[in-house]
């Protein structure tokens, strides 16, 4: 079977044109049609892993097709490619968005208002998302990009709580930033970059592939490797990892950058929260590792220290806000911040280990941060109050979404046997493995991003002690007779959650079969790079 991935982005898209011509009344068929839709694309992924090895330390599945050609001229020719394909970080990250977004379609149901609006908008979402992980054409990545970023403006803006339009707001002018830095080096690597078979004529191109090899940038350009232009004592590739840099740490989002994300969080429906940290989160991280590290490696490598700063800073100052977090949802948002830091810090050790825990974590927050917003939204679903002090002994009222809680929070602050602990624990041994090219990696960050583990142990088991533990109260606004223990639709997303992160902290190897190949060549490449820029 071809074109596996078109299939898999185009699904959602094509319900979504479906959808306008659906009436605005037949709310329980938008729900079906979701259901069909996240059902289409589990099919669609197990044929994925049926036509691919496990082994993806390079593309599979490549889908090229010429998109458009413009001659420039003395410039010579733009062309620019639908071209899509899957290593193991595309991999773990659609296969990602597909099991969130099935999870957030069934959590969709409790949606009431402009239901066609809202599925509409999820399934445009959906596709934007699976087109961003899989496109290696940087024009189409952006395009993908950015085309996430007004379906979930909107689906904050219209369907959040009572600050949801400071709150979209703030999201899209945060992203808007970020995209316009990226933007800059787009067109700046494109003028930098032709094709291998360019011959008399030059060819310029977007090609992932082609811009991540140094051989291809033309001799003079800005980017040029041998040479590059500089822009006050830096070269200009330099600021262009940089820009990238900071582009994507917005989305990721890391400190001092993220604080558009708690109130993001607070204000967006459940699902949306679920969606925005499981799946949007790890755009960031994903544009790092595949368009900023091996387009750029010696500034990342220049650079590395700075980015786990940035990665340590994260873990250590959100644990630290959430620690003293009262809302339940602002609490789980700077848990977030907290352990993408481990990511940044995965990736700047440049080692196999931390670029494998890196990906893990990503994958791994994915399904614990689903589950967390979960329990928030069961909570709030029936008392609309999400402040912690306002509860209090819960485990006596709802003793099956406290073993739930306890799952979540267990996975989230990394206990043995779930899959947080696998990835930060892989995350470590990377950091503390990077002494030869980077000692203050080795031994400062890897001790103090240590701490912030201690600080997820403190903020969940503190959280725990007062919503849960002692005897039975709540606010006196809060009708006890609403605190009643979850529903089957929600104990079903739940408990697959649950699965998955135990599956995925007792087998890592599944995984990592995965993984691991993508994480060897990421490694390998880098360094192979660095040494032809030093030593054309």
């Amino acid at each position: 079977m071809q074109n596996l991935l078109t299939y898999l982005i185009f699904t959602p898209i094509a319900a979504a044109l479906i959808g306008l011509f659906i009436s605005a009344e037949a709310k329980k068929t938008f729900r079906i049609l979701t259901l069909v839709v996240s059902f289409v694309q589990l099919l669609l992924i197990v044929a994925i892993v049926g036509q691919t090895t496990p082994q993806l330390g390079s593309f599979q599945l490549l889908e090229k097709y010429s998109w458009f050609s413009i001659d420039l001229g003395n410039w010579g020719i733009l062309k620019a490619e639908y071209f899509l394909g899957l290593d193991g970080l595309g991999f773990s990250m659609v296969l990602l968005t597909v099991l969130i977004m099935l999870i957030a379609g069934i959590s969709s149901w409790t949606i009431d208002k402009n239901v066609k609006g809202y599925f509409i908008l999820l399934w445009i979402l959906n596709g934007a998302i699976i087109g961003t992980f899989s496109a290696l054409d940087f024009l189409l990545f952006y395009l993908f990009f950015e085309f996430m970023l007004l379906p979930m403006y909107f689906l904050i803006g219209i369907w959040g709580g009572p600050k949801r339009e400071y709150a979209s707001i703030k999201f899209l002018l945060y992203t808007l930033f970020g995209s316009i830095l990226i933007l800059v080096v787009l067109i700046a690597l494109v003028i930098s970059v032709q094709t291998p078979e360019s011959g008399d004529t030059v060819v310029h191109t977007f090609n992932l592939l082609h811009m991540s090899d140094p051989a291809n940038f033309i001799f003079g350009s800005i980017l040029n490797p041998d040479g590059a232009w500089t822009i006050g004592s830096q070269t200009a590739r330099w600021w262009a990892f940089l820009f990238l840099f900071v582009g994507f740490a917005i989305k990721l989002p890391a400190v001092p950058l993220h604080t558009w994300l708690p109130d993001a969080h607070v204000e967006a429906p459940t699902p949306i929260s679920v969606i925005l940290a499981a799946l949007l989160l790890k755009v960031g991280a994903y544009g790092l590792l595949r368009i900023a590290y091996p387009i750029f490696p010696e500034a990342a490598l220049e650079l590395s220290s700075v980015v786990a700063l940035v990665g340590v800073l994260s873990i250590i100052y959100a644990a630290l806000n959430a620690l003293a977090a009262k809302d339940l949802k602002r609490l789980i948002a700077y848990s977030s911040v907290s352990h993408m830091g481990f990511v940044l810090l995965g990736l700047a050790s440049l080692t196999v280990e931390g670029i494998s825990g890196a990906v893990y974590q990503m994958f791994s927050h994915g399904l614990i941060s689903a589950m967390l917003f979960l329990v928030a939204g069961v909570l709030y679903d029936r008392t609309h109050d999400r402040l912690i002090n306002n509860y209090s002994g819960l485990a006596s009222k709802m003793p099956v979404f406290f073993v739930f809680v306890l799952v979540a929070f267990f996975a989230s602050l990394g206990l043995p046997g779930f899959s947080g602990f696998i990835a930060e624990l892989m995350v470590l041994l990377g950091a503390l493995a990077s002494g030869s090219t980077n000692q203050l990696i080795s031994e400062g960050f890897t001790f103090a991003a240590a701490f912030g583990l201690i600080l997820g142990a403190a903020y969940y088991l503190w959280t725990l002690q007062r919503m849960f533990f002692g005897p039975f109260h709540v606010k006196n606004e809060i009708r006890t007779e609403l605190l009643t223990d979850v529903d089957k639709r929600e104990f079903g997303m739940l408990i697959s959650l649950a699965l998955m992160v135990l599956i995925f902290g007792i087998f890592p190897q599944v995984l990592l079969d995965y993984v691991n190949p993508f994480a060897q060549n990421f490694s390998d490449t880098i360094f192979e790079s660095i040494r032809f820029i030093q030593n054309p």
